[in-house]
């Protein structure tokens, strides 16, 4: 290529050089583009689903929750007058302790029953494989059909339960319909349907623990409840904090149950906060007061994981 300079001169450049290091240079650039854009084409469909199905019906149900609105007529604006309902409403508050309880009660009943019985199946015997597969069925088999059975073996009158008590002379308990008792049989159905999925996250944590550890603590000739705690349950401890967070998570949303044996009664005895939003959004069509118990138990599923995460997560051991 020749360039021609004042005074007439000719130079002579070798044809190739700028566009070679142009192209280069342009190659380099598309190619560093092409490495940081790439992830995020990669997640981009991911996130359009969550968008659509997850922070847009989030952010639906909160703009909804300062209207009142029955799904027919015109949308009106009244503010917090849901929120200010809500919490001078006995009935939600008696909601709200039933949900609590419900919790408190379930994912207590998961941790103690699912890790007494994972402690137990700890032998690698022909006797505990058979048991394993047998304390998992309850987990997968349908809710509505456990439902249907529990519901069967509570009868007040043909029930399983009453007939066994009745053979040692205890007088028949009202497990369904006694606005004292049917809060705790819900408890049980779920407890006993949940326990072996609890137990087998366990059993196979368990099964994790390094050996070495309990051969220097049976050298130290330390004794069982030694072992367990200062062995077993640090080292069972992220195990623990995930089964706790995702269990009180899944209680707080728990809703077939409900709406299969109680319906919520005796006397609002067991309703829940998900069974009390469907309630008033699709029996009552009370959309905007439903949303407004949506937001709440959002915004309390929330900060109980925070909590968890600040104060639990400072106590759990990883290897």
């Amino acid at each position: 290529m020749d360039i021609r300079l004042k005074g007439g001169k000719v130079l002579d450049i070798p044809a190739g050089i700028h566009s070679k290091k142009k192209t280069k240079g342009l190659t380099f650039s598309m190619e560093g583009i092409g490495n940081k854009t790439l992830p995020y084409l990669m997640i981009t469909p991911a996130m359009i689903i969550c968008m659509v199905f997850m922070v847009y019906p989030i952010a639906y149900m909160v703009y909804l929750s300062f209207f009142k609105w029955n799904m027919i007529g015109d949308m009106k604006f009244i503010g917090f007058e849901n929120y200010i309902s809500l919490f001078t409403d006995s009935e939600f508050m008696q909601v709200l302790y039933n949900t609590c309880q419900f919790t408190l009660w379930t994912v207590v009943g998961f941790i103690f029953f699912g890790l007494l019985l994972a402690l137990y199946l700890n032998k690698n015997t022909k006797i505990n494989r058979m048991i394993q597969s047998i304390v998992f069925i309850p987990y997968i088999v349908p809710l509505v059909s456990i439902a249907f059975i529990w519901m069967w073996i509570m009868d007040s009158d043909l029930g399983l339960l009453n007939y066994v008590l009745n053979l040692f002379g205890i007088d028949s308990v009202k497990w369904l319909s006694d606005p004292k008792v049917a809060m705790y049989s819900l408890i049980i159905v779920n407890i006993w349907k949940a326990t072996g999925y609890y137990a087998l996250i366990f059993l196979s944590a368990l099964q994790g623990i390094p050996s070495y550890l309990y051969e220097a603590a049976e050298l130290d000739k330390a004794n069982k409840l030694t072992v367990f705690f200062k062995i077993t349950l640090p080292m069972l401890s992220p195990t623990l904090f995930f089964l706790v967070l995702t269990g009180t998570i899944a209680s707080f949303k728990v809703f077939e149950t409900i709406s299969i044996m109680t319906q919520g009664g005796p006397v609002n005895s067991t309703n829940t906060l998900v069974y009390y939003i469907y309630e008033y959004g699709f029996s009552f069509y009370k959309i905007g007061y439903a949303s407004a118990v949506g937001v709440i138990l959002m915004v309390i599923v929330s900060l109980l994981t925070l909590v968890y995460f600040g104060l639990l997560h400072k106590k759990v051991h990883y290897q």
